[in-house]
Parts: C-alpha cells; structure tokens; sequence
C-alpha cells in the first residue's frame, strides 16, 4: 500500500496500550483504559477497588456509571454531550452500564459507529456523495466527511441508526437508506486531544439514484458535493482533509474497488 494511504492507518493506530493506564473493568470484564489521574478519582467512589494494573467497578455497582461520570466531569476530567453510549467489554457482547458519549475518551471504552459510503454510479464512472462538516461541529469542524455516519447510542441497534442518521443528517428516506448493504467492520485505538478513542465501524455502501440530493436535516453538515471516486481518491491521498477515521472506511473502498 501507499505510505501516503498506510499514514491514515497509523494516524488512527497511534495508540500504545496498556502504556501508563490502567484497565477499567466492570466486574471482572475490561471494558476501558485510565490514566493513572483518573484512576486514582475513581477511587473515591463506592464499590471501587484498585488491583495490580487494573481499577474494578463492582458488577452490582454497574449503574451507578452515569452518575460517576458526571461527577467526574465536575472534577474537571472531561466533558458531558447529553447523549449516552452503551457499555460493553466486545461489541457483540452484553450491555454491562452506559456512560455519557463525551466521557467515552476518558475512560477509554468502545463505541459503536455506522459509516455510509454514498455511490452513485454514472456511465462515466463511480461517483461518492462528500459531506462536509458544519464549522460549530465539537469535534473536526469543517472536515470532510461520509453523507452518513454516527454513533450508536444506548440501547439502539446498528440498522437503526443508521437509518435514524441518514434521516437526519442527509434526509434519505428510510426505504432508501434500508438499502445500505453492510460491507465490512473496522476498529482502531487512537489517542487524540479528547482521549482515547476505541472505535468500531460498521461500513455500508448505499446505492443512490442519480437524481437524489441529500441535504441537512439537522444542522451539522454544511454541505454535500458529489464526487468521481477518483477525486476522493487523491484527496484521501494526498491531504488530511477527511475526518480522520473517514479516511480508513474510504481506504477500505478504494481496496474493495482494486483501486490500491
């Protein structure tokens, strides 16, 4: 592969575990990374015991996660976004708590996303549908991203958010986007400002018709353009304009297309 490819790959493998964390578990199944500050806060709580490399949640103690970590964020470890994520030790695994999306980074745990590759194919070729993100987004303003993608939040599962996010984000109606066909599944562990990112993607290509337009339904995407494959080809190759994790379900396209 291209190192100006491979680059995107490394970007969002950049992380060295356990490294200084500690792991986070609930009951006896690891469901996040700490750093040793946060680790150490957590000892203040009920129903919290440190052991050799690992901090321990009691399992029967497991709902009251939420509220530690907004007492948390009080404490200056984080941020709070209003929107719970659920707590697993794999994704296919038991719900074990929820937490707060914002505090996901901090404690290190998994979350769930769905990617939409937008395809519309044209007698001159493969086209992609381009967001791009609105410019007061929290987190990558202004970077280039899929027509479709988001984060499944508790108790959702992966189709309907995808259909809950094409709605809102694109305004594909649901008999469309039901027409998404799951093609593969990424994960990577990645340290950024906000913290640890351990993610896994649910990537889908969606075959649209050559006379929709998407548009925003909800504000967080400035606009859409529609784009030769080969376009976001060298775009991916050659700047980091995408959201970053774009760019791996992008990646894996171009692969699936014999493109790399």
């Amino acid at each position: 592969m291209d190192h100006r490819f491979a680059r995107h790959i490394a970007t969002c493998n950049n992380a060295v575990l356990p490294g200084e964390r500690l792991a986070f578990r609930i009951g006896t199944e690891a469901v996040g990374w700490l750093r040793p500050a946060l680790a150490a806060a957590l000892g203040d709580f009920d129903g919290v015991r440190e052991g050799q490399g690992f901090v321990a949640l009691a399992a029967d103690r497991a709902a009251d996660l939420p509220g530690m970590a907004q007492a948390l964020v009080a404490r200056g470890f984080g941020r709070m976004r209003g929107e719970e994520f659920d707590v697993r030790a794999w994704p296919d695994g038991p719900v074990l708590s929820r937490i707060d999306r914002g505090m996901l980074p901090s404690f290190g745990i998994s979350a769930t996303g769905v990617h939409v590759n937008g395809l519309v194919r044209r007698p001159q070729g493969l086209h992609v549908w381009i967001a791009r993100r609105a410019a007061d987004k929290l987190l990558d303003p202004g970077k280039l991203d899929h027509i479709v993608a988001g984060g499944v939040c508790a108790g959702m599962g992966v189709t309907d958010t995808l259909v809950k996010e094409a709605a809102e984000e694109a305004c594909v109606p649901e008999a469309l986007a039901e027409r998404a066909i799951e093609v593969g599944r990424l994960a990577y562990a990645m340290e950024r400002d906000e913290g640890l990112r351990r993610d896994w993607l649910h990537c889908f290509d969606l075959d649209l018709p050559d006379d929709f337009v998407p548009r925003s339904g909800d504000g967080e995407v400035a606009g859409f353009e529609l784009w030769p494959v080969e376009r976001v080809y060298e775009t991916v190759r050659d700047t980091v304009d995408f959201k970053f994790n774009v760019n791996l379900v992008l990646i894996d396209l171009f692969g699936r297309l014999g493109m790399l």
